[in-house]
């Protein structure tokens, strides 16, 4: 008896595993063969909620799987393709859809004695499934003719694990325990459901878990329709774990909501019809109905009421439910958006060029305003390291390497629409500037980190050093805010005002190696503190020639000669005593270097 058992319950084992992959195999071969059909019929078909329930059952129905499709919209959610609205009407049709698997499996219940109806038993359709799938699938070779075989020997193999489950329950009918099992589940419908439940959560297939129930019923010939009934209800719960844990892991706020939404649909349909069918048992409706041996057919059957009703009855509150998911899944607190320019290179601007060149030089003075604002917040963590100034510096670093990705895709596609020369030449200018005005933010975070190295170690500049470093830095934030202003007001004389600020700072920076080489020798600085002091000095002195250079770039893009050879432009503008530039100059020397050189 032990050894019949073991049998027994291998035979079982093996036939459910040869039902799963045959399932697997066949929904892949349906995928394969109309994967990007699925995603354009979920895209264009669910504007409207009831397109939205029949597009789901349809595509559900085609992959055998409600789980895959519902994988298959929060992909398409996460891509922008879909919104929650139209994630609603796939959710509730997917239910309707994977119906259809268990409408496939009643076919073992045909009579076999019928001459015609014969070869739509599973017992001659899996080997004739099998045949033709393993002739596509192997010796044909087109990728149409591969994916058909698939499909075919997933049939094939589902139904003769179909077969190998029968085989392996014939014989319960006749067990007593058995059937005192089936009548204390039949009293007890609540456990009948969290049965129903547990199997799908294990299996991870509402399918598979139908299946078996079917098997079961058409072999042995015991089970009730008050045992049928609780458990295709507790199968449609089970299937929700899978799903809201797709939607749970790495996706945005709809994907998580469209899970919850499986979940509230499913949890409510089964609560309506648990109440409903209670109360038609107590009133004693239909009878007959409630001990009566359910078979294959019965199953599916109610399975498809089931999910349809439940969809009918739910539609009109649509809306509710998305309130519900919303309720659910919260919004994050919205985050003050202090340069919402960069986010403003709008494709549909290229429909005027001059207009799309505008918005990017705009943009692009808001980019450079963004990295000064970061070279401040940066340098301020030399006088006090706090993590929530670095916190605040990461963030806006990343919305400048955001930037940098979208315009360089923006601006090479605007190439394609610009048709004359001095637009060529602005469109040069800006996609110059933006890596320029990239690399100055860059610089903040490396700031940044030098300021927590310090931190971390216990160190700090000494006070003359810190007093030399404010006012560097002050020049720095100067010559990075007049760069972002003749960006955003494509201002050639404020880009003029440049040149002779980034001259004082080199001096500056000259002045300050020096002095801080003095105070090493003297022992009031460590050899630690000072290559920090040092890499900042370096550091900070880039900045300035970025900005520089996009001047010249602002300069050149007008004046031939400038964009020829920015260096003797540079040569010629310091040899030759130009009042304007002298002027500036000493402006800047008595703004900056001379406060430094007092400095003890």
């Amino acid at each position: 008896m032990t050894i019949e058992f073991i049998i027994k319950a291998i035979q079982l084992l093996g036939g459910l595993a040869m039902f799963l992959y045959g399932m697997e195999l066949m929904g892949d071969g349906l995928k394969q063969g109309s994967g990007a059909a699925l995603k354009n019929v979920l895209g264009k078909m669910t504007q409207n909620v009831v397109m939205g329930v029949l597009t789901g059952a349809l595509v559900t129905a085609i992959i055998q799987s409600s789980t895959a499709t519902i994988v298959l919209t929060v992909g398409l959610i996460g891509a922008g393709i879909l919104n929650l609205k139209q994630a609603v009407g796939i959710v509730m049709g997917a239910n309707i859809g994977t119906t259809v698997t268990a409408q496939i499996i009643r076919l073992m219940d045909i009579d076999k004695s019928d001459s015609i109806l014969a070869f739509f038993n599973p017992d001659t359709l899996a080997p004739l499934a099998l045949v033709l799938g393993i002739v596509l699938f192997m010796f044909i070779g087109k990728n149409v003719s591969k994916n058909v075989g698939m499909i075919c020997l997933g049939f094939g193999i589902l139904f003769t694990g179909l077969s190998l489950m029968t085989g392996a329950v014939e014989g319960l009918e006749n067990s007593e325990l058995f059937k005192n099992i089936i009548a204390y589940f039949a009293d007890m419908p609540l456990m009948s459901l969290l049965i129903g439940l547990v199997l799908t959560v294990i299996m991870q297939s509402s399918s598979a878990t139908v299946g078996i129930l079917q098997t079961l019923a058409s072999s042995t010939g015991t089970i009730t329709f008050d045992v049928v009934y609780p458990m295709i209800m507790g199968i449609n719960i089970g299937t929700c774990v899978t799903t809201a844990l797709v939607c749970s892991i790495g996706t945005g706020k709809d994907a998580k909501r469209t899970g919850v939404v499986h979940i509230v649909f499913n949890v409510v349909g089964t609560i309506i019809f648990m109440v409903a069918m209670a109360l038609l048992r107590s009133f004693g409706a239909f009878e007959g109905l409630w001990g009566r041996v359910s078979d294959s057919g019965t199953i599916a059957n109610f399975q498809t009421v089931f999910n349809l009703v439940t969809a009918v009855i739910l539609l009109p509150f649509a809306g509710l439910l998305m309130k519900t998911a919303c309720a659910v899944v919260k919004e994050d607190p919205p985050k003050e958006n202090k340069y919402p320019e960069l986010s403003a290179l709008d494709k549909k601007l290229m429909i005027s060029p001059t207009v799309a060149l505008g918005q990017a030089g705009r943009s692009l003075g808001v980019m450079a305003r963004a990295a000064l604002d970061n070279t401040k917040l940066a340098l301020a963590q030399f006088r006090g390291y706090d993590e929530a100034r670095a916190a605040e510096i990461a963030d806006c670093e990343e919305k400048l390497d955001n930037f940098a990705d979208a315009s360089d895709n923006f601006l090479i596609e605007l190439f394609q629409y610009v048709e004359n020369e001095r637009d060529n030449r602005q469109l040069n200018m800006v996609m110059q500037c933006v890596p320029a005005v990239e690399r100055i933010g860059d610089y903040a975070t490396n700031y940044d980190e030098m300021a927590k190295k310090l931190h971390d170690a216990g160190q700090s500049f000494s006070e003359s050093a810190q007093r030399e470093l404010d006012i560097l830095g002050g020049a720095v934030e100067e010559i990075i805010g007049l760069t972002a202003a003749a960006l955003q007001q494509d201002d050639e004389n404020i880009a003029r005002r440049i040149e002779p600020l980034e001259e004082v700072i080199d001096d500056m920076v000259l002045l300050l190696r020096d002095r801080h080489a003095a105070r090493l020798r003297q022992g009031i600085c460590t050899v630690d503190t000072s290559l920090v002091f040092m890499e900042v000095l370096t550091l900070l002195e880039r900045a300035a020639d970025q900005c520089s250079s996009i001047a010249m770039l602002m300069l050149g893009r007008h004046n031939e000669d400038i964009m020829k050879n920015h260096h003797l432009y540079l040569q010629e503008l310091h040899e030759s005593g130009d009042l304007s530039y002298v002027n500036e100059l000493e402006g800047r020397k008595a703004e900056f270097l001379s406060p430094l050189e007092s400095v003890q």
